[in-house]
């Protein structure tokens, strides 16, 4: 992925600290990092108000640090997060009423951005870094072999085959885009320039893609058939049960975002 932008996560970068690591993150049970993965999900969106959204985050950007996991690569691999949460988000910030921090008049009225406004565009952004931070970490220290036994055991036949698949062939499609990059580039091919110009030349890095693509998914196909793959992934792999302890951790913090959620944030319970 480094040969087409630094702002998508190489998956296999990704990989790579996940099969070599050694940090204290890679030896959790898989089941429980995906535990955790779900409440981590529940708690970003129960969570009520910018400051509990940071905190939670912090946490989790402290944990992915203490597992030894590149920081600083978490600045462009954000990109992505940040441009859809500003789509989306972003013109729902102007139609928040309060006190405005910014107004820009215009001949149908005013165009303002209030605190409020502001407030709920931030919380959504770290509601949805949070999620992407732990889900790099989770990719980053879970074997591949482990996460086909999660997968394959959590989701149903054939979505867990289906995603599996996906994720491998991810692989192939990197390979076969960044050999047609450096074959464009070779011949003195440009694509700097804008996309308008070179309309034809992506045209035909498309189409090539697209084939070359077809190729090997059949060749990829054959070689699991010859391996003895019958539609299951997970009978290649076995995760044990989680430890005590980390079983524990995983019920404290089950309690800990239900006892939230009835007293806080639903008053359920006064």
């Amino acid at each position: 992925m480094s040969e087409l932008t630094s702002h998508v996560p190489d998956p296999r970068l990704l990989t790579t600290y996940a099969e070599q690591g050694t940090g204290p993150f890679h030896r959790i049970n898989a089941w429980t990092k995906m535990a955790v993965l779900a409440l981590a999900v529940v708690a970003v969106t129960i969570a009520e108000g910018l400051l509990t959204v940071t905190a939670i985050f912090v946490v989790v950007l402290a944990a992915y640090a203490a597992a030894g996991l590149p920081v600083r690569r978490l600045v462009a691999w954000y990109t992505l997060p940040f441009v859809f949460v500003t789509v989306i988000a972003g013109p729902l910030a102007f139609g928040i009423p309060g006190e405005p921090i910014v107004a820009v008049p215009h001949p149908f009225g005013e165009l303002s951005i209030t605190w409020e406004g502001a407030t709920t565009y931030f919380t959504l952004l770290g509601r949805g870094l949070t999620v992407v931070t732990y889900s790099l970490a989770v990719w980053m220290t879970t074997r591949y072999a482990d996460m086909v036994h999660v997968l394959g055991r959590s989701l149903p036949t054939p979505i867990d085959q289906v995603a599996l698949f996906a994720y491998r062939f991810t692989f192939v499609i990197l390979e076969v885009i960044e050999a047609l990059l450096k074959a464009t580039r070779a011949r003195g091919g440009s694509l700097s320039e804008n996309f308008w110009a070179n309309r034809t030349l992506y045209g035909r890095i498309f189409g090539h893609t697209f084939i070359r693509a077809l190729e090997r998914s059949e060749t990829l196909l054959k070689s699991m058939q010859a391996r003895g793959y019958h539609g299951d992934l997970t009978v290649y792999s076995q995760v044990e049960r989680p430890p005590a302890r980390e079983l524990v951790v995983v019920a404290v913090l089950t309690a800990a975002i239900g006892w939230y959620a009835l007293t806080i944030r639903y008053g359920v319970i006064a």
